[in-house]
């Protein structure tokens, strides 16, 4: 296969002939990333399976409406970060633990999730990234593991790169201060 060439990918899902062909390039370019993202946010190996496939599905079905003003990646983001927070929101009313330690139960379902091969360190940075507001622990996954610029995460998020600057930055000194009291 050709290497990923957006233009490409583009000029293929114009076409109702070439649009599924286009459209298996960009689930062969996007999986991988969108896949750990989305892993990040819901540390479940299943849960973030399932909200992958979801977030492809969505964009197949929207695939007509894609405008091309944003980068495919930018809208593929929005789609799965969307995904992401429908689905830790109906985790949270679903979740009946103690009010005290409402991270518990994702906590323990890292733990024991068979798919996490993190060492000690690992555990404590997503048990400290479960301490964050949700917007937060996007921004941060964002830069920190995918290194994606305030640019980019400002299209998706719909919001300036001084507030997602000021996020990342209140992220980490939060992060910090989990980290220092864990120890």
């Amino acid at each position: 296969m050709n290497p990923y060439n957006e233009r490409e990918v583009l000029a293929l899902l114009q076409d109702e002939r070439t649009q599924k062909q286009g459209f298996e390039r960009i689930v062969s370019q996007y999986s991988e990333q969108l896949y750990w993202q989305i892993r990040r946010m819901v540390l479940s190996h299943d849960d973030a399976n399932d909200l992958l496939q979801n977030t492809f599905i969505k964009a197949w079905i929207n695939i007509d409406y894609f405008r091309a003003e944003a980068k495919l990646s930018t809208w593929l983001y929005r789609i799965a970060l969307n995904e992401c927070i429908t689905f830790l929101n109906k985790q949270r009313a679903m979740n009946t633990v103690a009010i005290d330690d409402p991270e518990a139960d994702v906590t323990q379902k890292l733990e024991s999730d068979p798919y996490f091969s993190g060492d000690r360190a690992e555990l404590l940075l997503q048990k400290a990234l479960l301490t964050l507001p949700e917007k937060q622990r996007m921004v941060f996954n964002l830069k920190y593991y995918q290194e994606m610029k305030y640019e980019e995460m400002s299209e998706i998020f719909g919001t300036s790169v001084g507030a997602l600057k000021a996020s990342y930055h209140h992220a980490v000194k939060k992060i910090e201060k989990f980290l220092e009291e864990a120890n």
